[in-house]
């Protein structure tokens, strides 16, 4: 392989493309696996509980929320 490949541009913003993707999906699977064993009690149905929903968007929010809070304070470091 050419040396000059890994310089290409275009073949850098695809490998950033690829990464984002995937901490995208690693974080959506960390979310989905803490939210569920913290918010889902009972038997699953065709539907979530009142309580399990509330439970659900609120443990997403404030998960979302630190992985931001936590990436900021690394990149003022």
């Amino acid at each position: 392989m050419d040396a000059s490949v890994l310089n290409n541009p275009r073949l850098k913003a695809l490998i950033e493309e690829e990464r984002t993707k995937a901490l995208t999906n690693e974080l959506v699977a960390k979310l989905t696996h803490v939210c569920w064993d913290k918010c889902v009690t009972g038997s699953i149905g065709s539907s979530f509980s009142r309580s399990e929903a509330s439970c659900l968007s609120n443990c997403a929010k404030r998960f979302a929320e630190v992985k931001m809070m936590t990436m900021q304070r690394f990149t003022e470091r």
